[in-house]
């Protein structure tokens, strides 16, 4: 009788959501490469939608980068888990630059490749020609993902995988700022602009911190009212902003309208920090002000996920209320839910797991 070799990989035919000409998502059977020495097949069974998957919806992209799944395979080289193990996907990095060696894998040197640039390193795909995978080195917007150690989080097999999905990118971003980049302490005063699903985990975030006033703004009245359920020491509606000149200490714009970003400049105290979670950034203001842009919570996922996982179960982190599930199938209009405001966070699920 022979023996399968325990490390023995294979490719896999899959179902992945692949964006056509009309910027809509059609599901497709595709033949998906078997996992590298280095590489992990996880068989999806939720996923996050997140308004970045929605930005890069051109022909041929299969996008998605909140996944939660099971390992089905493990490379020769993967020692962190193996076949059965319940997993958290979160953004890629490569593990051996400088910055990721420092423990700074947001700084990693090839993190636009990997994240942004539909290959592996190497620049090779283990997707068909014409297919455009390895978005945040996951793709999981599919029934199966090759992802790496560097980008999963291994978690508890008693905990809902459909629920802790969307920790791996938006939850981790607003949150991850509050407590890792600016440390928001006790007395502390900050405005979040935007209460998606970012800026609700930042005002969930700075109510853990202790902060003194916590001002949230949407032009949303319905996710206004959530917020100061979860946190929000005082709601102002878009349009009806009132004169915050100089008294806050941070400010968190998770919006990337101009007049906002203005708005929120002129509320600063000198001294005061303004992060931009919409891409834009780097310039220092006067008196003192500085101007941040930061990447995904300045986060270590496999250590801050787990952090998120623990204030939730403890009733702190309650960011279970922002969810909306949707089948897998119904992925199309989960998006436009997501655009539309009508939902928080969409959260899609295939059927034979919810």
């Amino acid at each position: 009788m022979s023996v399968q070799h325990p490390h023995r990989t294979h490719p896999r035919m899959i179902s992945a959501a692949i964006a056509d000409s009309d910027h809509h998502l059609k599901f497709e059977k595709i033949r998906l490469g078997a996992p590298r020495r280095n590489e992990v097949g996880v068989h999806i069974v939720a996923c996050g939608i997140c308004h970045t998957d929605l930005s890069f919806l051109s022909p041929g992209v299969v996008p998605g980068h909140e996944g939660a799944g099971i390992v089905d395979q493990v490379g020769s080289a993967v020692t962190g888990v193996k076949p059965g193990d319940h997993v958290v996907l979160s953004f890629q990095s490569c593990g051996r630059c400088d910055a990721c060696e420092n423990h700074r894998p947001v700084d990693c040197e090839h993190f636009s490749t990997l994240n942004f640039g539909f290959s592996r390193l190497d620049g090779s795909s283990a997707y068909p020609q014409g297919i455009d995978g390895h978005f945040f080195g996951q793709s999981s917007f599919a029934s199966y993902a090759l992802v790496t150690e560097q980008n999963l989080v291994k978690v508890d097999k008693s905990l809902p995988l459909a629920t802790l999905a969307p920790l791996g990118c938006g939850l981790q971003t607003g949150a991850g700022t509050v407590m890792n980049t600016l440390k928001v302490k006790k007395g502390d005063r900050l405005l979040i602009t935007g209460t998606g699903a970012v800026g609700m985990a930042a005002v969930m975030a700075a109510k853990i911190a202790g902060a003194k006033e916590i001002i949230a703004l949407d032009q949303h009245q319905h996710r206004l009212d959530l917020a100061r359920e979860l946190g929000a020491t005082d709601v102002l509606k878009t349009g009806q902003e009132r004169n915050l000149q100089g008294t806050l200490d941070y400010v968190i714009d998770t919006a990337g309208v101009p007049a906002l970003d203005t708005l929120g400049q002129q509320a600063l105290n000198d001294g005061g920090v303004m992060v931009r979670l919409t891409g834009a950034g780097g310039a220092t203001l006067s008196r003192g002000r500085k101007i941040l842009s930061v990447i995904q919570g300045d986060s270590v996922a496999q250590e801050f996920i787990p952090k998120m996982i623990s204030l939730w179960q403890a009733g702190k982190f309650p960011f279970d209320r922002l969810l909306h599930f949707y089948d897998f199938e119904a992925i199309n209009q989960a998006a436009e839910d997501s655009r539309n405001g009508k939902v928080i966070k969409a959260v899609l699920r295939w059927r034979q797991h919810a």
